[in-house]
């Protein structure tokens, strides 16, 4: 894994791992788990570190990181059904996290 690709990475597994912290409900954060279990899934057990220190607590630009680095992860051979599919599952989390 080059390290740019692993840097999108943990910058996708961070931003989800904190929306998952911030939501509204239960079934919302639950959601946003099962979304970061599919994103390591996807890179077996080269996944790095999750950061949550410094990151904004606003959802909104939360879920436009974790969108933007989920979506960057198709530049890095990583299939791009499987970053539809996340990317669906993250705007899944987020329609359970509306009030």
């Amino acid at each position: 894994m080059l390290l740019a690709h692993a840097a999108t990475l943990a910058k996708a597994r961070s931003s989800i791992a904190a929306l998952a912290d911030h939501a509204r409900t239960v079934e919302a954060s639950s959601a946003y788990e099962r979304a970061l279990i599919e994103l390591d899934w996807l890179h077996g057990d080269h996944a790095p570190a999750l950061d949550t220190s410094g990151l904004t607590d606003d959802r909104d630009a939360l879920f436009a990181a974790a969108t933007s680095a989920v979506g960057q992860l198709a530049t890095y051979d990583v299939d791009p059904l499987h970053v539809e599919l996340l990317l669906a599952a993250l705007a899944g989390a987020v329609a359970l996290d509306e009030p």
